[in-house]
């Protein structure tokens, strides 16, 4: 019998077919969901952050890259740089997570001024290290993020989680008792705190890193 998975985001093509190729049955369903938001933007700012792909896709909704085009851009993630890249931004800084992107802002901009493009289920970790530098700065919510839970009837052997929010998201209709769970990254493992020892982090916080690791897990 195949080890039964399941991605709480919908996968693409390619990467569902590695696991498939794996012998693994792949389960897919989005936990999450996006909305993007209506907003004001007051003034321009020469240093822009976003910790996500969605905060630069809600931000382009209101076409503002001209007027922010010279600006220095710090983010989170390889996908968020390349896409602001794509877009014609200068990207600066790049971390993979916001504890490390915090730690160099901290360190190495604490004189600068900040504009943040965030979404509503964000964390604390960024704006309490900037506040705390006093580190001038303002954020501007661009998208919510709405939980979608979905009750899975059949028995798991292994979960993918990408973000704490799908975390939350998949407790409101299920429970997790033995599955091995897989996590994008430290942040969304700390959701699982409490609930479960059963944990693999990515080695770096990318999906296609998360599925290498389901792979060889199950390959053991």
């Amino acid at each position: 019998m195949a080890y039964r998975i399941l991605s709480t985001k919908k996968l693409q093509p390619n990467q569902k077919m590695y696991l498939l190729n794996a012998g693994l049955s792949v389960i897919e369903a989005d936990f999450i969901g996006i909305k993007y938001r209506d907003f004001e933007i007051h003034n321009t700012a020469s240093n822009l952050i976003f910790t996500s792909q969605n905060g630069v896709i809600g931000f382009l909704q209101h076409k503002p890259g001209g007027v922010f085009g010279g600006s220095s851009v710090f983010c989170v993630g390889e996908k968020t740089k390349k896409l602001l890249e794509h877009y014609g931004f200068k990207v600066v800084e790049m971390a993979h997570d916001a504890e490390k992107l915090a730690a160099t802002l901290t360190e190495n901009y604490a004189t600068e001024r900040f504009m943040f493009f965030s979404g509503s289920m964000r964390r604390e970790t960024l704006p309490q290290a900037l506040n705390s530098a006093g580190i001038l700065f303002t954020e501007i919510q661009v998208y919510n993020t709405v939980l979608t839970p979905h009750k899975i009837g059949t028995k798991l052997n292994g979960i993918l989680f990408f973000s704490p929010s799908g975390v939350e998201s998949y407790l409101k209709e299920n429970t997790i008792t033995n599955e091995t769970c897989f996590c994008i990254g430290q942040t969304t493992a700390n959701a699982l705190t409490g609930i479960t020892d059963k944990v693999i982090i990515a080695n770096t916080p990318s999906v296609e890193n998360v599925i290498v690791q389901v792979r060889n897990y199950y390959a053991k």
